[in-house]
């Protein structure tokens, strides 16, 4: 309880010793206050004008057009145009189109305002995604408005210009890219001209040089092949006929080798009917039209050979007369002349296929230089083809991308707060300041008083001497001119309670100004 009431003396103490110093309240209050309020109602008004936009990215086409078109991202696209919205460019389009610029003389000024709207225009993103506040503060509530709006603006045609902008650079490169690309083929198509004439007599038209030299070399030796054999069936039927011209019977068995080796005239028909009776067999049945009519006249044929084998086994025998002998003879000597003829014909094509044959020998060493070159022109052709109608397919992707985005918007704002001409002013905030600068004023003075009374300090009563010294007081003598004590003491209370009333007024004043929306410094002015 003792230091309860120790605590209160000595607060008590501070208090009487603050307002032994109250003087000093009043010198802080008349510094302070005085000018705090002037500099406060001499502070230009300041309005802010601010708007909301909703960019919805939200396309209905663009699931529509996955894979069949070139399509952007438009959240990257909004992404890039927040971020450099604010750039040199974009800030002096907005003082080009708000008129600011006008108001500039000089080089300097203008870079103050570009810098002035730098700080001044604040584009941030409002809570949830995809929503946008902008703001700008200025003297003239108009401007504020204008300014506002032409950001605005440009945030929405920028976006749709860029894309638009992007759109049309990419087709133009496009279109550069092919039509050198289509020089470039049809410099390889004329390439592939002048190789085709240069080696028209070395390289064949179907297929590589080896497979056609292989191919005429075999049927080289294939026809090689069937002179000999045809060679050997005039052998075979020239001692026939000297058989049958001798009449001799001998000579005739000596010759006769039986049926089997006998070599008649439809011998080849009959090969040739065997071998399409064959291929007939394999594509159809034994009730086929074809079918029935190949076998009856191979039948036909057999019959007719194995009649004349009889009849010249006959001659042979002593049983043919001279007529059917010379008969056999005469057709022998016909199927000889006929072999010739066939002989001479696979003379001809043996030639020919040999005279190939050593040409193809003779162009063999420049081969494996012409198909390198071939197939270098081939790889260049194919390559820039490739390239070509790639390019042509984005083209179509990039002109059906554009035709979308005419026709349908992939990037839609909507304006939630347009911007206003605001009414009342942002900046300052008078009666909040006002506040502060009588606050202050005040507080100073009390911090000086509390200061001053604790440096030199002043004793109210006895027991703070006893306090400081130790030494007991034994009385106090009053003063003697008690009267003019009381006076000084009312007179400086009724100064004290007018200054505090003076500053309070004034701050009163003020503050219904404020209410009543007067500005006292431009009414002072005028």
């Amino acid at each position: 309880m003792q230091d309860l009431q120790k605590t209160l003396d000595l607060i008590i103490g501070y208090i009487k010793g603050v307002w032994v110093k109250k003087r000093y309240i009043m010198i802080c209050s008349w510094l302070i206050c005085p000018i705090g309020f002037f500099y406060v109602a001499s502070q230009p008004d300041v309005y802010q004008s601010s708007a909301r936009v909703y960019v919805d990215t939200r396309s209905v086409l663009a699931p529509m057009l996955r894979g069949l078109a070139l399509q952007s991202n438009p959240q990257e696209e909004v992404s890039m145009m927040v971020r450099t919205l604010l750039t040199r460019p974009n800030l002096e389009i907005i003082a080009r189109n708000s008129d600011l610029d006008i108001t500039t003389t000089n080089e300097e000024q203008y870079e103050n305002l570009i810098t002035s709207l730098s700080r001044s225009i604040r584009l941030r993103r409002a809570g949830r995604e995809n929503l946008y506040t902008i703001s700008y503060r200025h003297r003239n509530p108009e401007m504020a408005r204008t300014v506002v709006q032409e950001t605005l603006d440009l945030f929405v045609e920028g976006t749709k210009g860029n894309n638009r902008k992007e759109t049309d650079s990419a087709n133009q490169f496009i279109d550069e890219q092919i039509d050198e690309y289509e020089t470039r083929l049809l410099n390889a198509e004329q390439r592939l001209v002048n190789y085709k004439r240069k080696y028209n007599t070395l390289l064949p038209n179907q297929g590589s040089f080896y497979a056609n030299y292989n191919t005429l070399s075999a049927q080289l030796e294939q026809t090689r092949l069937t002179i000999k054999e045809t060679e050997q069936q005039i052998a075979s039927l020239s001692k026939q006929v000297s058989a049958s011209q001798t009449k001799t019977v001998d000579s005739a068995v000596r010759n006769f080798e039986g049926p089997s080796s006998f070599t008649t005239r439809y011998d080849n028909r009959i090969k040739n009917l065997e071998q399409t009776l064959d291929q007939l067999m394999l594509k159809y049945t034994e009730l086929h039209p074809d079918v029935i009519e190949t076998s009856n006249l191979l039948d036909s044929l057999n019959e007719a050979r194995k009649q004349e084998i009889e009849e010249f086994i006959a001659a042979d025998s002593g049983t043919a007369t001279p007529e059917k002998v010379g008969s056999i003879a005469n057709e022998l000597t016909l199927e000889i002349s006929r072999l010739q003829g066939q002989l001479a014909s696979l003379r001809v094509r043996e030639s020919n296929y040999a005279t190939k044959v050593d040409d193809l020998k003779q162009k063999i060493d420049f081969v494996p230089q012409a198909e390198a070159e071939r197939t270098a022109l081939d790889r260049d052709y194919n390559i820039t083809k490739r390239k070509y109608e790639g390019l042509l397919n984005r083209r179509e992707s990039s002109e059906l991308a554009r035709k979308a985005d005419v026709s349908t918007e992939s990037v839609q704002f909507r304006i939630l707060d347009a911007p206003r001409t605001p009414k009342n002013a942002a900046f300052p905030n008078r009666p909040l300041e006002y506040t502060s600068v009588l606050f202050v004023g005040f507080a100073a003075g009390l911090g000086l008083a509390f200061l001053i009374s604790q440096l030199n300090p002043v004793l109210i009563k006895a027991n703070q001497l006893t306090a400081l010294t130790s030494y007991p007081v034994l009385g106090a003598v009053s003063h003697l001119n008690k009267k003019h004590i009381l006076k000084v003491k009312r007179t400086r209370l009724l100064v004290f309670l007018l200054s505090s009333s003076i500053i309070v007024g004034m701050y009163a004043v003020l503050m219904a100004a404020e209410m009543m929306q007067i500005n006292i410094y431009a009414r002072l002015l005028s």
